[in-house]
């Protein structure tokens, strides 16, 4: 299934800003600085098992729940 990081992505995102331009901002450059970056990916991204485990690593560190995503 393609497209799973991007909703991962957009799911981090949207849980830590609440829609807040200034933190989805600050959002994407830290996510850059821990291996992922954001604009890379989009809904036909191909799934790689290692980017979707940092994205559950950096969503267990910030505090957001991937079930369902």
């Amino acid at each position: 299934m393609s497209g799973k990081i991007k909703k991962m992505i957009d799911h981090i995102i949207e849980e830590k800003s609440n829609n807040d331009k200034a933190l989805v901002s600050s959002l994407n450059a830290k996510m850059c600085l821990k291996g992922v970056i954001p604009k890379k990916y989009d809904a036909s991204s191909p799934d790689d098992p290692v980017i979707m485990e940092k994205l559950q690593n950096i969503a267990a560190e910030w505090g957001v729940n991937l079930a369902g995503v």
